[in-house]
């Protein structure tokens, strides 16, 4: 599926893609970007009683703001009663790497993001997102549906190879699902 547009008005229909893939292709793990809790949480009320386990991840607590968690907590207590779990974690494409370009103006994370980018803001997450769940032992190192936006909601998801960060690049995009033409 490709959207004329990046944006949340396309949530609905790619959690519905990544959830109808997953079970037909009897893929049992979903990981989904979630900043507030909002999207993580629709694809846990998707997903119940279908078997799919699903990972949840969002930012890293002082994303924004010294300290601050963005994701909402009774959001995170819904989600776990649902079946799912909620991994708040640094981001792979994010740590040092940011801390490096705010003093040196670039780092190599920086040139790898971007170069995923070039696919949208959502593949680049989707990408992460895949990294930082297998870092935490959250998904097999198998096949995955993942799914992400460019800001809010979702409108990416793929089929990815997941692997742990330290092997970033055997991490393999398999199939994608849907994603914005514009972004």
């Amino acid at each position: 599926m490709y959207f004329d547009k990046a944006g949340t008005e396309n949530t609905e229909a790619t959690l519905q893609i990544a959830k109808e893939e997953a079970l037909k292709r009897k893929i049992n793990h979903i990981v989904v970007a979630s900043t507030c809790g909002d999207t993580g949480l629709k694809m846990a009320e998707m997903l119940e009683g279908t078997g799919v386990s699903l990972v949840v991840v969002s930012h890293n607590v002082g994303f924004k703001e010294p300290g601050k968690d963005e994701f909402d907590a009774d959001k995170a207590r819904r989600i776990v009663g649902l079946g799912g779990r909620v991994l708040t974690a640094t981001m792979v494409l994010r740590n040092t790497g940011t801390a490096i370009r705010e003093k040196q103006g670039y780092s190599q994370q920086d040139l790898i993001a971007n170069v995923l980018r070039m696919l949208g803001q959502g593949m680049k997450v989707c990408v992460e997102i895949v990294a930082m769940a297998a870092d935490a032992g959250l998904i097999p190192f198998a096949d995955v549906v993942a799914v992400a936006g460019t800001s809010r909601g979702a409108d990416t998801a793929v089929i990815i190879g997941a692997d742990s960060s330290n092997r970033f690049f055997d991490i393999k995009i398999r199939e994608i699902l849907a994603k914005p033409r514009e972004f």
